[in-house]
């Protein structure tokens, strides 16, 4: 089954969630469709687009910041699937301040890398090892959530979603 986003009143994602439920939202009158995935829900009595993107007509206030979750499927969408010493693609996590050497398991201090570059390292910091980073270890954008969340995110989504990459 496909995902929708959906999207406060202010146009903020807020999760994403199945188009069942999005579906239903929107029968319901508490959403608005705003992005079809090109499929078309039939009854005995109506069509309805499927659901990509719809946005609530009401505003949820969110009581919190929502962080990505330091993951290894979080840490490649934030690198791209690209080794921060070679750019090769990437199939491994290194720590960058090696564990072995109190380095801690954080977003600061973790990047993808791949095979050959993190058995090269081994539990060196990249100066000892002659090896540069391609861009300073950071946690990612406040909307990376919603990459993570999905394998693949749909085009439609990409104008709601700022600076996702």
């Amino acid at each position: 089954m496909s995902s929708a986003l959906v999207l406060n009143a202010s146009y903020e994602p807020l999760s994403v969630v199945s188009s069942r439920r999005a579906t239903c939202l929107v029968l319901a009158d508490k959403a608005d469709l705003l992005e079809g995935d090109g499929s078309v829900l039939h009854s005995e009595s109506l069509e309805l687009a499927c659901p990509s993107v719809i946005r609530l007509r009401y505003m949820v206030k969110v009581p919190y910041v929502r962080r990505v979750a330091l993951s290894r499927r979080a840490i490649f969408a934030r690198d791209d699937h690209r080794c921060q010493y070679c750019g090769d693609r990437a199939d491994s996590i290194d720590h960058v301040f090696p564990r072995s050497r109190g380095g801690g398991n954080t977003w600061e201090n973790v990047v993808a890398a791949c095979r050959p570059c993190n058995m090269g390292k081994r539990d060196r910091t990249p100066e000892e090892a002659g090896m540069r980073l391609a861009r300073p270890c950071r946690p990612p954008r406040s909307t990376a959530w919603v990459v993570v969340s999905t394998s693949a995110m749909p085009d439609t989504w990409r104008q709601y979603i700022p600076l996702a990459s």
